[in-house]
């Protein structure tokens, strides 16, 4: 759990049951100076979030990493560990990698579905299996072709 989560669990603990900051901190964990230090974010974190926000719109498939190297291109003094937090903040991920064939993937991670546009446009290979009358097993290639069928 994070000191920031703590910390409100404490507050809560403190106006719900009416017991001290030394043993609610002692029971949850957290140190008392941590406890009554608030955070201070700098000046800056806005902004450099809407920059993460744009590069990582525009870059679909870039990680943190990645996005760290273009904010310092771009004249950013930052930290990889900054940008992480930022990152994670956020809810910012990268989707999932992408199969070779099959769909077309747009930078937010949806994808558009190829369809047909002629006769005979996909094949699809299978086996059937069967068995003959006496028990053994025999199978076949088959073709399938798919129909043009416009939606």
């Amino acid at each position: 759990m994070s000191p920031a989560r703590r910390r409100r669990y404490i507050d809560h603990t403190l106006r719900k049951s009416g017991v001290s900051e030394r043993l609610a901190c002692r029971v949850l964990g957290q140190h008392r100076s941590t406890q009554r230090k608030a955070p201070k974010g700098r000046a800056d974190d806005a902004a450099l979030t809407a920059d993460i926000i744009e590069l990582a719109t525009q870059y679909g498939r870039y990680g943190y990493r990645r996005i760290t190297a273009l904010l310092r291109d771009a004249g950013w003094v930052v930290n990889v560990k900054r940008v992480e937090r930022i990152w994670r903040q956020e809810g910012l991920k990268v989707p999932a990698r992408q199969p070779k064939r099959g769909r077309l993937w747009l930078n937010d991670g949806s994808c558009v579905r190829l369809r047909l546009e002629h006769p005979n446009h996909v094949r699809s290979y299978g086996f059937v299996e069967g068995r003959t009358h006496d028990g053994r097993k025999f199978r076949m290639l088959s073709d399938k072709r798919y129909a043009f069928a416009p939606m």
